[in-house]
């Protein structure tokens, strides 16, 4: 698994802070472990379960070669969303949502398919033969997809997972993959409600640091799958080579031993009867002792 989880990190983290107690979720409640000054204060021994239980799961669908599809568009989550799903080698979006991203995914592919289009104008040269105030559009246009689409241009199909950091801000993303049956993995804070989503870790939304601690530790369990994935592949290309290997050992060995059989008998030379040794009768030997 990835690194152990220490609560003392996510002490220092700031992730046990919630919202004031007047802007709770009542089924926040089983999360919640006191209340101090008018903000609710999140049990953090749960958060610790619920991120291995998430953990785990992300480690798996990164295991089995199908991408998660990280949402962060708060100020203060944009540029830890945007990195560590980078480290990660994941698909993200950090700018606005572009709404039907997954319900209309067909449209959205065509868009991302238009920076494409444009890359390869400027690389023949087609480019070049527009008009100025034509470059200047198309350059704008290409602009404009990269900032929204350009994070998620390798995702060649609809991911098996998203995260969301504030469900509440991200909602219609939240909408889109509950309607299609894609498990949802999301940062929750006091103010939201745990019920909509899959996977649940009741964690400060807010602060910085707390969203850092949260995501490292997904993406180094996504990394993690990803590595036994390889090793995996990795092992089960060496067996056909190894069986194969010892196929070729095994012919050799077969060939070898009927040239060892094929060693020539001993030749015995018959002796010709006439130049045998005379043997004396039994009955003259009789004689000789009269």
């Amino acid at each position: 698994m990835a690194n152990q989880i220490e609560v003392k990190d996510l002490l220092d983290a700031g992730v046990h802070f919630g919202h004031l107690t007047r802007r709770w979720n009542p089924n926040m409640a089983p999360y919640v472990y006191m209340e101090r000054n008018g903000i609710h204060i999140i049990n953090l021994y749960k958060t610790v379960a619920k991120m291995e239980e998430a953990g785990a799961a992300l480690s798996k669908i990164a295991a089995s070669g199908r991408k998660i599809l990280f949402v962060a568009t708060k100020k203060q989550a944009k540029e830890i969303v945007a990195q560590e799903s980078q480290r990660a080698q994941m698909p993200y979006i950090t700018e606005r949502w572009p709404g039907g991203m997954l319900t209309n995914f067909v449209t959205i592919r065509k868009s991302v398919k238009k920076m494409a289009t444009v890359d390869r104008m400027k690389k023949d040269g087609t480019f070049n033969s527009l008009s100025k105030k034509e470059r200047l559009q198309v350059d704008r246009m290409r602009a404009k997809l990269e900032k929204n689409l350009g994070s998620i241009s390798d995702m060649s199909r609809l991911p098996a997972a998203i995260f969301v950091v504030d469900t509440l801000r991200e909602h219609i993303a939240v909408k889109e993959a509950q309607k299609l049956n894609i498990p949802v993995f999301a940062m929750v804070d006091t103010n939201s409600n745990p019920r909509d989503v899959d996977y649940a870790i009741p964690a400060n939304d807010d602060a910085s640091k707390s969203i850092h601690k949260i995501m490292s530790y997904m993406a180094d369990s996504i990394l993690e799958g990803m590595n036994d994935r390889k090793d995996s592949k990795d092992n089960s290309d060496a067996k056909p080579a190894k069986a194969k290997k010892e196929k070729e050992t095994e012919e050799k060995s077969t060939e070898e031993k009927p040239a060892k059989a094929e060693k020539k008998a001993p030749v015995v030379e018959e002796v010709p009867a006439d130049k045998a040794e005379p043997t004396e009768p039994a009955g003259d030997e009789n004689k000789a002792s009269e």
